[in-house]
């Protein structure tokens, strides 16, 4: 019996395939290799090349490698793009993930674990976010993924098959032994923008945003470590196998950093002082959203082991300085 991870060619994807490995399970990787990379997943796997929609190739799959559990990441996940081009997300993330629910149903897979998005809320106000939160996404990014949600809730109550589901806040850095990072081109998280900067790559970054309601001006939000994230999963697999039952969790630490706060530890990390530039708000940009983790913590006993900003960075800049020099 085998996990199968959509999007393992990706950034998070990648990190769990490490994660199954690491503890012997054995793996199967399933991307059409749109933004992942085949060089980032682990040589220990199999990694097949192909469409998580096309539901005849996906039955295939599963059969033949007798897939009991699905860790899916596979979608897209840029808000402004979203805004631009909603038929894309809703076609990659919500029309998608149906189709791979109906594979996966007709394929008798016992359990699915979803990586859904901080997005869902909305504009939550200046308190840390818990599972009872209003749900109001502000973007067709964050709707696809609830409506993801709603699927999943309505297909576990039809059939047999349980789910988990975790609402990722900001997820950052690189594997601490250096075997995968965030490799995306065009990437826009805060992190690897301010590490490019940092590096040369770019010849200044932006903050968007210096008059919210937050300390120092600027949005606050929770990072928390890829490696971290991935435990949780791992955790959720096993909760969900032993329990039989459905859950939904935030995945975040519970403390949130300004923008100007992260960009002094990569400028402290880096010993390299980039220009930043100021501009205006972005449209739905919350001024903060940071977790309540209490509910993943007393489920699933979660325990980070890399809850420290300044480490976070430093394996994410580490990651895109090997990058930068693997891509000359």
């Amino acid at each position: 019996m085998a996990t199968l991870v959509t999007g393992g060619a990706g950034y998070i994807g990648s990190h769990m395939v490490l994660r199954l490995l690491d503890a012997n399970i054995e793996t199967v990787v399933l991307d059409n290799l749109t933004t992942g990379f085949d060089w980032a997943v682990d040589q220990r796997a199999i990694f097949v090349e192909g469409d998580i929609a096309d539901i005849p190739f996906v039955s295939k799959l599963i059969k033949t490698h007798k897939i009991e559990q699905i860790v899916h990441f596979a979608g897209s996940i840029i808000v402004p793009e979203s805004v631009e081009n909603p038929l894309k997300y809703y076609s990659n993330n919500t029309a998608a993930t149906r189709n791979l629910l109906e594979a996966a149903v007709k394929g008798g897979v016992e359990r699915f674990v979803f990586s859904s998005t901080a997005a869902v809320y909305g504009m939550p106000g200046l308190g840390n976010v818990s599972e009872d939160t209003q749900l109001d996404p502000m973007s067709p990014y964050g709707r696809s993924k609830l409506m993801s949600e709603w699927m999943l809730a309505d297909v576990a109550a039809a059939h047999d098959i349980n789910y988990g589901v975790l609402r990722y806040f900001n997820v950052a850095g690189a594997d601490p032994k250096g075997r995968t990072g965030q490799s995306t081109a065009g990437a826009t998280h805060l992190i690897k923008v301010a590490t490019q900067a940092a590096l040369g790559m770019r010849d200044h970054m932006n903050i968007f945003g210096t008059d919210f309601e937050t300390p120092d001006g600027t949005g606050v939000r929770d990072y928390i470590h890829v490696s971290d994230l991935v435990d949780a999963h791992a955790l959720l697999l096993e909760h969900l196998k032993i329990n039989k039952s459905n859950a939904i969790m935030n995945c975040g630490y519970g403390r949130g950093f300004s923008v100007r706060q992260v960009i002094d530890v990569v400028k402290e990390v880096s010993g390299v002082d980039f220009e930043v530039r100021e501009s205006a708000r972005r449209a739905g940009d919350p001024a903060s959203v940071v977790a309540s983790s209490d509910l993943i913590r007393a489920e699933l006993n979660w325990q980070p082991k890399l809850n420290d900003l300044k480490g976070i960075i430093t394996s994410a800049f580490e990651w895109e300085d090997r990058l930068q020099k693997r891509n000359r």
